[in-house]
């Protein structure tokens, strides 16, 4: 197999162009047998109005000999790499595996356990995703919360309502990132997936994803039980550290278990507490926090494509970062093009916000986080959650401001910290309530000082980015886990049997990044223990 580089085409370009542009480059005959798959296929807008589409492509041809003795740039020879999970290991696993978290890193988890015969139990304290749709939908349209099934819990996890991004930069030499984006595929997700630079699937074809992939974990073998939160864990005193025996769920039901995983996801602070009292290592970790901001699609693709083939690509997105003289680095983060902002609590009295896209990225705005780094410096104390509370303490502002809705307010009245009183040229397209309110003080004065100069600084990027009436919605708070559940090389955390996971435990960021996480634990659980005896 061959891989060859570079082969730009304009964007009106066709399949039978690719194939041709191949061929000529490669000198391969038309007669010649000859199959090629795109590997990777991006967009370059760097010298507008001169817009490229960029393909590496591997191909598969009698002649492949021949073309290498030629020696043409950007032309090598590859060994595909095939996943293949580990060899069964030989301790006793006297229960089935318990994964406590639907989200990635516990659907991948438990699907990896199942199709190796560990016949997993998922445990979920939200609602199947069917359900969850519903839930999330009444709580937009009527501003009544479900503190368990919501944008944050349930079937899927947080990342199920976003824009679906699939892409990561966790180096992966074992083949985890191509078997997490086939399977996606396999349950529901387009091919384009496989080789999209920046691929992403959407919130409405990921709730289909989420329903496929707990079907087939079932069909192997697995269970999952919904409305079922992990409140309790009981261990014995065995040696150098504990050893989990015996887990509690909703406070009132005990199960045995040896193995226990906790694909947990960002947002699950009272689970964080019990574990904390139950003696788990953990630590603070840094993490963002900050505003939605949205401007005009539109705007945005004739920034990056320019005006002639800005109608004419696919939605642009657009990454910016800036370290300002304050020693604050404040970046965009979760950038969702033609998406939604949404209301993304999950506890009373409280109020978070999100980003969201549908696959056709079809919507009117442009909206992305404006993030600003905090640091356990920034927190009040050095307790392992001390980063928790910082959370709800702008949560809580958040939710005072706009007495329960979604606060707005326009990037120029943010500077001049008054209360916007009528939209200009964009309007909002937020899901749930949303009212006019003091963004500005939701932060800490230097964290909304450092939002309004990266902000600033971002318009020599992107031109009309600091624009007077770009809207700024509060408070984007759960971009990462503040807190790390400490494992070991084996991956084991500090009480034998149980396995921090995912997101939540500090150990990923994103849906595919959570997804390896989740299939390396599985190889840790694999490679230790032979199949479970319990029927």
């Amino acid at each position: 197999m061959l891989r060859v580089e570079h082969l730009r085409l304009t964007p009106d370009h066709t399949a039978r162009d690719l194939e041709y542009k191949i061929r000529k480059y490669l000198r391969i005959g038309r007669t010649t047998p000859m199959e090629y798959r795109i590997f990777r296929q991006s967009i370059d807008a760097r010298k507008k109005p001169d817009i490229f589409y960029e393909y590496t492509v591997d191909v598969a041809t009698p002649q492949e000999s021949a073309i290498l003795r030629k020696q043409r740039m950007g032309v090598r020879k590859i060994q595909e790499i095939h996943y293949q999970a580990p060899s069964h290991g030989e301790e006793p696993l006297l229960h089935r595996p318990v994964i406590a978290g639907c989200g990635p890193a516990g659907l991948f988890c438990a699907w990896l356990l199942a199709k190796e015969g560990y016949r997993p139990l998922l445990l979920e304290r939200g609602a199947p995703v069917e359900e969850r749709i519903r839930d999330v939908q009444t709580f937009w349209e009527s501003g009544k919360l479900n503190p368990q099934s919501n944008v944050s819990f349930g079937e899927g996890g947080a990342g199920t309502f976003s824009d679906g991004k699939l892409n990561t930069l966790v180096k992966d030499t074992k083949g985890r990132n191509r078997l997490v984006l086939e399977s996606f595929v396999r349950f529901g997700a387009p091919e384009q997936i496989l080789y999209m630079q920046k691929p992403h699937v959407g919130t409405d074809i990921l709730c289909r994803i989420v329903r496929n992939m707990r079907e087939e974990i079932q069909d192997l073998g697995g269970e999952t039980r919904f409305r079922h939160c992990l409140t309790g864990i009981h261990c014995q005193e065995t040696g150098p550290k504990k050893e989990l025996r015996q887990i509690v769920l909703n406070h009132t039901e005990p199960l045995e278990a040896q193995v226990l995983v906790l694909a947990l996801g960002h947002s699950a602070r009272d689970t964080f507490q019990m574990l904390y009292n139950n003696g788990l290592w953990m630590q603070a970790k840094s993490f963002a926090v900050g505003v939605r901001i949205e401007h005009p699609q539109q705007m945005i693709q004739q920034m990056q494509y320019g005006e002639k083939w800005a109608g004419r690509l696919p939605a642009a997105s657009y990454k910016l970062a800036e370290k300002l003289e304050n020693g604050r680095g404040v970046y965009t983060f979760c950038m969702c093009p033609g998406g939604y902002v949404v209301n993304a609590s999950s506890q009373e009295g409280y109020l978070a916000v999100n980003g969201m896209s549908y696959h056709g990225r079809a919507g009117e705005n442009a909206n992305s986080a404006v993030i600003v780094t905090v640091t356990p410096d920034d927190f009040e104390s050095s307790h392992p959650l001390a980063g928790v509370e910082f959370q709800r303490r702008l949560e809580q502002r958040a939710f005072q401001v706009g007495e329960g809705a979604v606060p707005v307010q326009c990037f120029g009245d943010f500077c001049r910290r008054i209360v916007t009183k009528e939209f200009g040229e964009i309007r909002p397209q937020i899901k749930g309530a949303f009212r006019f309110a003091d963004v500005r003080s939701v932060f800490p004065e230097e964290l909304a000082v450092s939002l309004e100069k990266g902000i600033l600084a971002m318009d020599r990027r992107i031109p009309g980015f600091a624009r007077e009436d770009a809207l700024l919605s509060a408070v984007e708070s759960r971009t990462s886990s503040p807190v790390r559940i400490l494992r070991d090389e084996n991956f084991e955390g500090g009480i034998g049997g149980i396995y921090p996971c995912g997101e939540g435990a500090g150990y990923a960021g994103g849906i595919t990044s959570a997804a390896m996480d989740g299939l390396k634990t599985a190889e840790a659980l694999i490679r230790r223990f032979s199949r479970p005896v319990e029927k």
